[in-house]
């Protein structure tokens, strides 16, 4: 995909505009860059870029708006409050201690250098995601008679967790940060699609076999999800 950037100017804001085009794109689509500032724009492979620039100038009270619901980014620094299996923990950086990384009653430790917080932070939430991923997806995929062929924990900034036509799994590593009840229920859906690779009813009835309340898992990534994206 080809990006170009440019900037628009909302009630004297100046706001990063990121065009993109996709190959598969139909129309024109406005929406919030959760993975940074700003908005994104993609536009269809032989559009041009001027429309999708006049579209977000068109919809710019609302963009104003929902930057405005969204609040600044949240970073891995000293003092800060991030959340971690839906509770929040204040970020204590200690240069002198051993070990990366541990919690301490509500607060969240990290040691080394303070130019490194973000990555040691960061690699630490990946790993407890997978320990708390790989098990519940292996568990609940040998509850429909399947496997996953692999489980990769990632960054992904469009969705929370996907399913490959060979078996593979991928998740995002920030879902560790959201509720556990959340956690369960994208692992549901993802494992759901090892039975049944599309939305049916006959999905949603073995996602609602994996998981004790999928309609509360989506409702709550829904109002809560672009927050996660905006930490660390």
């Amino acid at each position: 995909m080809r990006e170009d950037h440019h900037s628009i100017h909302i009630d004297g804001r100046e706001i990063p505009l990121i065009v993109r085009r996709h190959p598969r794109a139909r129309r024109i689509i406005l929406r919030i860059n959760t993975a940074g500032e700003g908005a994104v724009v993609t536009i269809p492979a032989h559009a041009d870029p001027a429309d999708g620039l006049e579209m977000a100038r068109r919809q710019s009270t609302w963009l104003g708006e929902r930057l405005d619901d969204m609040g600044a980014r949240t970073e891995f620094r000293d003092g800060v409050q991030v959340p971690f299996q839906g509770q929040d923990y204040t970020l204590r950086h200690d240069p002198a201690a051993r070990g990366p990384v541990w919690i301490e009653g509500d607060e969240i430790y990290v040691a080394g250098d303070a130019r490194h917080m973000t990555r040691r932070l960061s690699d630490w939430m990946k790993k407890q995601a997978r320990a708390e991923i790989a098990p519940l997806a292996h568990a609940k995929a040998a509850n429909i008679g399947h496997a996953p062929s692999r489980i990769t924990i990632r960054d992904t900034r469009t969705r929370w967790g996907s399913c490959s036509s060979k078996g593979g799994l991928s998740f995002s590593w920030r879902l560790v940060m959201a509720p556990n009840e959340v956690l369960d229920y994208v692992v549901a859906h993802e494992v759901a699609h090892l039975e049944h690779m599309n939305h049916s009813p006959a999905f949603w009835q073995t996602v609602d076999k994996l998981t004790a309340d999928a309609r509360h898992g989506r409702d709550w990534l829904s109002d809560n999800g672009s927050a996660l994206h905006r930490i660390g």
